[in-house]
C-alpha cells in the first residue's frame, strides 16, 4: 500500500496523529546513525567479516576452556580429554585447513554475491516516512479488530507508540525467527538426506563425523560441498527470504555462526547464554555425534521442531539407555560371523570401523 493511500486510510478513521516525519526520530540504542558499522570499512564487508571473525573469537575462548583444566570447566565436559585422540579421526591440522578453506570460499562467493544496498533500505532511509506507513497499518489493524470508537481510542492513546515498536523491534525480531526457521528447515532436511543417502554420507558428509568427540573450531570441518550446500547456500536463502537488510544479515550470520561453534564446543555449560535459551545445544548436537545417535537430532542450527516432528529426537537419557543396553547384549551374546556381501566385503549393516565397535 502506498503512503498516501495508508494516510487516507487512517485519516478517514479520524485517528491519524502528527506525522511521525515532523519530528526527530527516536532511534533505538542498536541503531547505527553512520554510513558504516565498522568505520573504513564498507557494511557489505563487514557482514562477511562478522562471521570469521566471531567462529574464531568463540572458538578461542572455548579452546581456552579446553586447555585450562579449571574444575570449574572440567565438571560441565561432555568428554574426557583422551578421547579427542582416541576416538576421532582427522588431525587438528587437518581440521584447520579445512576450515579455513570453506571460509575462503564463502568469502569469495559472499563478495561475489553482496551488492551494494539499495538506500531505499540503508541506515538513511526515510525512517519518518517508513514510521508513517507503520502508523497508518496500526489505526487499521486497531479499527478493524476494535472498531470505529474501539480503534480511535487505543490508536490515540498508544499507536504512535506500538507503530515505533513494531518499526524497530517487532518486524526485525519476526525477521529474525523467519530466516532461523528457513535456515533450519533447510539444514535439518540437507543433513538428514546425507546420513540416508549412503554414497553422500560416505563420500561427504563422513567428513564431518570423523570428529566423534567435537570441539569448537571443529564446527565447520566439512566436505566442501556440504559446507556450500548446507552453510553458505542455507545463509543466503534465509537472508534473502527473510528480507534482511545489510546490517541485519551481519547480525544475523554472527548470531548463526556462534551457535553452531557453540553446538561443537563440547561443554554443557549451565550458564552459556546460547545453550540455556535453545534446546539445540552443545549435549544435544554431541549425542548425533555418537554411533547410537547417528540419525537422530539432525536439527542445527537454532531449534528441534523437526526432530520432534519426524521423531528423529534422542535425549541423553535415551541414548544412555541405548547404550547401556547395546553394551550388556554385547557381553551376553555370542561373537557372530558378519554376512558376506562379496568376497571379502561386509554387509552395509554391520560394523564399519574399529569406533563402530568400541562404541
Amino acid at each position: 500500500m502506498s503512503l498516501n493511500a495508508t494516510q487516507a486510510a487512517a485519516a478517514q478513521a479520524g485517528v491519524l496523529f502528527s506525522s511521525f516525519q515532523k519530528a526527530p526520530i527516536a532511534f533505538p540504542f542498536y541503531h547505527v546513525n553512520r554510513e558504516e558499522v565498522i568505520r573504513g570499512i564498507p557494511d557489505k564487508y563487514s557482514s562477511l567479516f562478522a562471521p570469521f571473525a566471531t567462529y574464531w573469537i568463540v572458538s578461542l575462548a572455548f579452546h581456552f576452556i579446553d586447555q585450562s583444566g579449571w574444575a570449574l570447566f572440567e565438571q560441565y565436559r561432555i568428554h574426557e580429554p583422551d578421547e579427542v585422540k582416541r576416538k576421532n579421526r582427522v588431525t587438528v591440522r587437518q581440521v584447520l585447513v579445512a576450515v579455513f578453506a570453506q571460509q575462503a570460499i564463502q568469502t569469495v562467493l559472499g563478495l561475489w554475491w553482496l551488492g551494494d544496498e539499495d538506500p531505499a533500505f540503508g541506515p538513511f532511509r526515510d525512517h519518518g516516512a517508513d514510521l508513517d506507513k507503520y502508523a497508518g497499518w496500526v489505526a487499521q489493524a486497531a479499527i478493524a479488530v476494535l472498531g470505529k470508537d474501539g480503534g480511535r481510542a487505543v490508536v490515540k492513546h498508544c499507536g504512535a507508540s506500538v507503530a515505533s515498536w513494531m518499526y524497530w523491534w517487532g518486524v526485525p525480531i519476526a525477521q529474525f525467527f523467519l530466516a532461523a526457521f528457513i535456515l533450519d528447515t533447510w539444514q535439518y532436511f540437507w543433513h538428514r538426506y546425507f546420513h540416508e543417502n549412503l554414497f553422500l554420507y560416505r563420500k561427504v558428509h563422513s567428513w564431518h563425523h570423523r570428529l566423534y568427540v567435537p570441539y569448537a573450531f571443529g564446527a565447520l570441518y566439512n566436505h566442501p560441498l556440504e559446507g556450500f550446500i548446507l552453510d553458505t547456500l542455507g545463509s543466503v536463502l534465509a537472508e534473502s527470504g527473510a528480507g534482511m537488510t545489510t546490517r541485519q544479515a551481519m547480525l544475523f550470520f554472527a548470531l548463526s555462526t556462534w551457535k553452531t561453534v557453540d553446538d561443537h564446543c563440547g561443554f554443557a555449560l549451565p550458564w552459556d547464554p546460547v545453550q540455556h535459551l535453545f534446546g539445540n545445544n552443545a549435549d544435544y548436537h554431541d549425542i548425533h555425534h555418537q554411533i547410537g545417535g547417528l540419525k537422530k537430532n539432525y536439527s542445527q542450527p537454532y531449534f528441534i521442531h523437526f526432530d520432534l516432528l519426524f521423531g528423529t529426537r534422542m535425549t541423553r537419557a535415551e541414548f544412555l539407555a541405548r547404550k547401556s543396553d547395546r553394551q550388556a547384549k554385547s557381553t551376553t551374546s555370542p561373537p557372530s560371523t558378519p554376512l558376506l556381501v562379496g568376497k571379502g566385503k561386509k554387509s552395509a549393516d554391520g560394523p564399519t570401523s574399529k569406533l563402530e565397535k568400541e562404541e
